[in-house]
């Protein structure tokens, strides 16, 4: 997926429109209103459950979130990434959004039982996760 097509897909999953990097970075910066969230959640299906642990947010920061309708940079940072990943993962099962979906939610062994969802709290996670999508991409199971 080259970088239009991905940040196009990312756009779309939030309900934004980034027609850069540099203007996404921007609303990043700024904080995405909840109205992102709410977008990514309908969009992906994926529920609050899943969704609250790797965006590093307690049930009750949610709250206040939701009330002022707008994420920390961080938060912002958290959720462009984890749709960042959707979208891979989407494209992975050729745009089975519940195939996709199912996958991020399911323990896998190449993570030790861990979702990959699980695995995306922290960037570093992130990325293992993109390894593994790119890894199976081309054939090579592991």
């Amino acid at each position: 997926m080259n970088e239009v097509s991905e940040r196009a897909l990312i756009n779309r999953y939030l309900g934004i429109s980034a027609r850069s990097t540099t203007a996404l970075m921007s609303r990043i910066e700024k904080g995405l209103t909840f109205d992102a969230y709410r977008s990514f959640r309908k969009t992906s299906g994926l529920q609050d459950s899943s969704l609250k642990p790797v965006i590093g947010i307690k049930p009750r920061t949610f709250d206040r979130r939701r009330s002022s309708n707008r994420f920390t940079t961080a938060e912002s940072d958290r959720l462009v990434s984890i749709a960042r990943l959707f979208a891979k993962a989407v494209r992975l099962f050729d745009g089975d959004t519940d195939s996709a979906r199912r996958w991020l939610t399911s323990g896998t062994r190449a993570f030790g039982g861990m979702t990959p969802l699980e695995m995306a709290k922290t960037e570093t996670g992130a990325r293992e996760v993109e390894k593994l999508i790119g890894r199976l991409e081309h054939g090579v199971f592991t």
